[in-house]
């Protein structure tokens, strides 16, 4: 069995918000990742249960590797439908933030769910959570956002009424956000949880490879390219770095997604500690985003925090650059002498 994460009270106080609303928004943050898709496309079924049929919105571009996932088709995209969406959040009784411990994560979004007069109600596992909500659901130990919505709906009695729609997703999300169960789950609930989600007979291998196994050639090339000329290796710190740039993605037709996994690439080199990414972003100058990923305790959101304007957890964290590629490789070698120590 698995401990409760809330209270009856809150149990009774979600059950209420949900029964009362009429308009209710789902959202998830900037760059959607697989954990932020299964989590709304969860809770989305979650709403549906209970005679709901709420708004799903991205801020932007999800992955062509999470298109297959049941109901993505009903999600809409704030950069493609500002207005309509805005006036939305303008009459919204609810909205329910998955995946992300502030506004700002939502990016052009942030100052629409602000002003929002809805009621809003926090599932994340990311620490320090900044949003006004009346219910916050906020565990950094948590393996993914998905675990903590599995752990609600199954609070709430009502895992035995869902189907797969509820399931794919979830689990999708829980898989993603560890690679593939490789971190961030050494607590034994996490495979009750999937124990039960096999219950509702998903095909937990074809789900992986529809994400990890349906990439384009051009992909496979641009990793090949990426290690081969792009991966700078610090031996005596024990970590590598590579950038991507936006010349080397038009040469190797980029699509959103097409460089998940590969930051954890490097982290197959012996003794590494510290591996990081940084691509320029497509679309707008002088913007570079950043991933880390870490082993062991090393803590890569501290180094997010203090030289990347992000945050995350501490084998697996985000941010950015605002300034060129050089610009962002600097900052990179400036981290990691500031972290030599631990590194070593």
């Amino acid at each position: 069995m698995l401990n409760p994460i809330i209270t009856d009270g809150e149990c009774s106080m979600l059950r209420s918000l949900i029964d009362e609303a009429e308009t209710i928004v789902v959202c998830a943050h900037q760059n959607p990742d697989g954990d932020a898709m299964g989590a709304i496309l969860g809770w989305f079924a979650v709403l549906q249960h209970f005679g709901k049929e709420p708004l799903m919105v991205v801020p932007d571009q999800f992955p062509d590797y999470l298109q297959w996932l049941p109901n993505t088709e009903k999600i809409v995209r704030y950069d493609k439908r500002k207005d309509y969406i805005d006036t939305v959040l303008k009459i919204a009784d609810l909205v329910f933030c998955l995946d992300f411990n502030c506004l700002s994560r939502t990016d052009e979004m942030e100052q629409s769910l602000a002003s929002s007069p809805a009621k809003k109600v926090l599932i994340d596992h990311h620490p320090n959570p900044d949003v006004d909500a009346v219910l916050c659901v906020s565990r950094p130990e948590a393996s993914s956002a998905c675990e903590l919505v599995f752990r609600i709906v199954w609070q709430l009695g009502i895992f035995e009424q869902l189907s797969k729609h509820f399931a794919v997703p979830v689990y999708c999300g829980m898989m993603t956000d560890t690679g593939g169960f490789t971190y961030n789950s050494n607590d034994p609930d996490v495979f009750f949880i999937i124990s039960q989600l096999l219950t509702k007979r998903i095909n937990k291998d074809k789900i992986y490879r529809n994400v990890y196994h349906n990439y384009s050639e051009h992909r496979l090339r641009m990793v090949g390219f990426v290690l081969c000329n792009r991966l700078v290796v610090d031996d005596k710190r024990h970590a590598a770095y590579y950038t991507l740039t936006r010349d080397d993605q038009k040469k190797f037709h980029f699509v959103k997604g097409d460089a998940e996994g590969l930051v954890n690439m490097p982290l197959q080199i012996k003794g590494l500690k510290l591996s990081i990414s940084l691509r320029e972003d497509t679309e707008r100058e002088n913007l570079v985003w950043v991933s880390l990923r870490s082993v062991d305790n090393f803590p890569c959101n501290k180094i997010a925090e203090q030289f990347f304007n992000g945050g995350g957890h501490l084998n697996a964290s985000g941010g950015r650059v605002n300034g060129t590629i050089d610009d962002a490789v600097k900052t990179v070698e400036n981290a990691l002498r500031a972290y030599e120590d631990l590194l070593k």
